[in-house]
């Protein structure tokens, strides 16, 4: 029978993603602690092994162009986890602050940078327009992201402040995430925004994903 190393090697072969055999090791702790804390403490509604390989860590994953290029993410909406710890994983020189307004979601994401030594990585409890005038908001942020959190143009809202010029938002969606940008795109670009998106299929289930992608470009206005 195959391990659960096996099958994320597996996964992560299907997409060409290159990771190295400790970074795969921590990805699969990673998946066994959330399957641990899940059954006490419910953190996410994906409760299957094979779902939370695919949909959790491979999902994540999609995100790797963006954060290869980047110093500072933001994850807004953070849930237990997902994006940013896979990101971090794969990105150990990336710099991570992540939010959610869920205590025991934050309380995992703390848990799992202890265990896997996961430095530069914050997690926050509380929500994004609460915190911005903490230390950890500082300095601005190459890259936001934010899966199934709220409408995009909320997120965009959300965002504007925390962005470096010329940075990047992606909200991961399914794929309904072309209406909305296309709902949504002159309002966007009236705000300074450049709009762009990516379909994506993810290798087992063959779920479809859209990742709606806005560019800070200078003098964005951030009274939206």
């Amino acid at each position: 029978m195959a391990t659960v190393g096996d099958r994320l090697a597996a996964l992560l072969a299907m997409q060409k993603i290159e990771l190295s055999d400790g970074q795969v090791a921590q990805l699969v702790w990673l998946v066994q602690e959330l399957l641990r804390w899940n059954r006490s403490r419910n953190l996410t509604a994906i409760t299957q092994l094979d779902e939370i390989l695919e949909k959790h860590i491979i999902d994540a994953l999609t995100l790797l162009p963006f954060a290869r290029s980047s110093r500072r993410m933001l994850d807004i909406g953070s849930g237990a986890g997902f994006p940013a710890l896979p990101l971090k994983v794969a990105c150990p020189q990336l710099e991570v602050v992540s939010v959610d307004a869920v205590a025991k979601k934050i309380s995992f994401q703390k848990h799992a940078v202890r265990s896997l030594g996961l430095d530069g990585f914050t997690a926050l409890h509380g929500r994004v327009e609460e915190l911005g005038a903490s230390s950890a908001f500082e300095g601005g942020f190459d890259l936001v992201t934010a899966r199934a959190v709220g409408k995009l143009t909320l997120l965009a809202e959300l965002a504007a402040p925390c962005l470096a010029a010329g940075g990047h938002l992606v909200a991961m969606k399914g794929p309904e995430g072309t209406n909305e940008l296309e709902e949504y795109r002159a309002q966007l670009k009236a705000q300074g925004w450049a709009t762009r998106h990516e379909l994506l299929q993810l290798p087992e289930s063959g779920a479809q994903r859209c990742l709606l992608i806005l560019t800070r470009e200078r003098g964005l206005k951030r009274n939206m």
